[in-house]
């Protein structure tokens, strides 16, 4: 769970939302997803579905049933503020796929069922931590694809000048340049699959090749690690201030709830006490 649920004080939703929130709640659930998985990958074969099909169906029923429970527990305690949770609102729609009926057009959606085994992500706080680090990368990332488009357009319009001639299959477009330039930034048989026979009709074509190397994949690729690296420190120092900084709001909800308890407790000892004062019987 990623909502808090030390701002729901009392009643049946904080009783429920500690229920939620126990080791062996959470343990149970991810339990429950990794049984999934492997029910969805045995589904797959057809030897295995003609043996035990209704048994896995009934089992990926009871599962689903489960996290159908599990998600509208976790909406009646945090109500709005579910969908307000980024992670809440993944496992919300991707419980919500295996619900809606995948027959004709939309049949499509029965194979989006794995889906539900990404909810992994969302309960082991390690998993969590990456997939946050890697989103608040993407602003990095994509300026430095940018940077990369850039240099591929114009290795590629320089290739397709150079080399069009001689390897129409390999640079006789702009479109067929940048997948062999992609091939030769991959490091994919790039020697020997590509420059070199290049270079037996153009004895100056590493000149071209190993720029594009040095550029594309030594330079530009471990600045996407760098970046996704830094993001990773910086949302691992963030972390444990956005979680005191829940907690200070949950302590300050609590707080509140307490002090509006004394005032209430207070008016009505005061009231009694005009009673007594009164001689009025006191109920």
């Amino acid at each position: 769970m990623t909502l808090p649920t030390a701002a729901v004080t009392g009643g049946w939703r904080g009783r429920l939302g500690a229920f939620l929130e126990r080791p062996l709640t959470q343990r149970t659930i991810l339990a429950l997803i990794l049984i999934n998985a492997v029910i969805l990958g045995l589904e797959t074969s057809p030897r295995i579905m003609a043996e035990h099909g209704p048994l896995l169906i009934a089992l990926d029923q009871a599962i689903l049933a489960a996290f159908v429970l599990e998600i509208g527990a976790r909406m009646a305690v945090h109500r709005l503020a579910f969908f307000r949770d980024p992670w809440s609102v993944f496992d919300f729609v991707v419980v919500g796929i295996a619900l809606v009926p995948a027959t004709g057009e939309l049949a499509v959606l029965r194979a989006l069922r794995v889906l539900r085994v990404l909810r992994i992500l969302t309960i082991v706080p390690s998993m969590r931590r990456v997939v946050g680090a890697l989103l608040s990368a993407i602003p990095g990332l994509s300026s430095i694809a940018l940077v990369l488009l850039l240099i591929y357009y114009v290795f590629a319009v320089i290739a397709t000048n150079l080399f069009a001639t001689a390897y129409p299959d390999w640079f006789g477009s702009i479109g067929r340049s940048l997948y062999t330039l992609f091939q030769v930034m991959t490091l994919e048989s790039w020697s020997m699959g590509i420059a070199r026979p290049v270079m037996e009709t153009f004895p100056y074509a590493w000149a071209f090749f190993v720029p594009f190397i040095l550029v594309a994949t030594f330079t530009m690729l471990n600045l996407f690690v760098a970046i996704i690296v830094s993001a990773m420190q910086t949302y691992e120092e963030r972390e444990p201030k956005a979680t005191v900084a829940t907690v200070e709001h949950a302590r300050d909800h609590i707080e509140a709830d307490l002090h509006a308890e004394v005032r209430a407790l207070r008016q009505e000892i005061a009231a009694l006490r005009r009673d007594l004062g009164e001689g009025r019987p006191v109920a």
